[in-house]
């Protein structure tokens, strides 16, 4: 379980430096070599395979204008906190957070439900009557409240949530992201398996649009602190990894 967790650790360490270098525009090679490091380092460090000193790890944040703290934010051992999943329909999200919740005893929270909810209609409703802009900001409202009750939770977010800068800021700050990854053919094929026939409603072509829209996507999913395969791990796989996380004792 400790070796999981560490792994997982660095991953989440990795992805934070990944994600800020490339939000300040910098090259490995540049960081690098103004942290004092080798640019094989930084590679292994950015993907989670890299196990740093203390001393070497602040000299890489330096060089980001990276404080310690932000970089540790919500990671290692302590308290559960809120954990929410992100990825396009198909990912696994409700699969995965109901198993977690069970699993670890937290309420599991379905963004999308709690939206129709708010709006007393279906989501399709919601776009019909205010299109995007409507469910964008009722998605918003619902994620501060659900982010303002104490204690830990499992959120299934919305596939389009990481298009909406304040809820992604938000989700980010305030839980611990976890980006469910999959091949474009397993979204689909997944969706279609629960009966939901309307990824291919009058698109002769829908594995090549699922395809581009998760293209445009992914660099948004990227900042997640954390990235698990569901086709390589499985719903169970990923469950047993994220109750690691979560400090789970077994």
């Amino acid at each position: 379980m400790c070796s999981i967790m560490h792994l997982m650790l660095l991953n989440s360490i990795g992805s934070r430096l990944r994600q800020r270098r490339q939000e300040l525009g910098l090259t490995q090679a540049g960081v690098a070599r103004d942290a004092g490091v080798s640019p094989r380092f930084l590679v292994q460090l950015e993907s989670g395979r890299g196990n740093i000193s203390v001393n070497r790890l602040a000299d890489v944040c330096a060089s980001l204008g990276l404080s310690l703290e932000h970089l540790f934010r919500g990671l290692g051992p302590g308290e559960p906190q809120k954990l929410s999943l992100v990825g396009m329909r198909g990912a696994g999200k409700s699969s995965v957070g109901a198993a977690l919740s069970a699993r670890l005893g937290m309420p599991f929270v379905e963004l999308d439900a709690r939206v129709e909810a708010a709006a007393g209609m279906s989501l399709s409703g919601i776009f019909e009557v205010g299109g995007a802009g409507l469910y964008r900001e009722l998605e918003r409202r619902v994620l501060v409240a659900v982010l303002a009750k104490e204690g830990p939770a499992v959120l299934a977010t919305g596939g389009s949530v990481v298009t909406s800068v304040q809820s992604w800021q938000l989700l980010r700050e305030k839980t611990h992201t976890v980006w469910l990854k999959a091949a474009p053919a397993s979204h689909l094929a997944r969706v279609i398996a629960q009966g939901d026939l309307r990824p291919m409603a009058g698109r002769p072509d829908a594995l090549r649009e699922l395809t581009e829209i998760l293209g445009a996507r992914q660099s948004l999913y990227a900042m997640a602190s954390t990235t698990l395969d569901t086709d390589e791990l499985g719903i169970d796989g990923v469950v047993d990894k994220l109750a690691a996380l979560q400090g789970e004792v077994g």
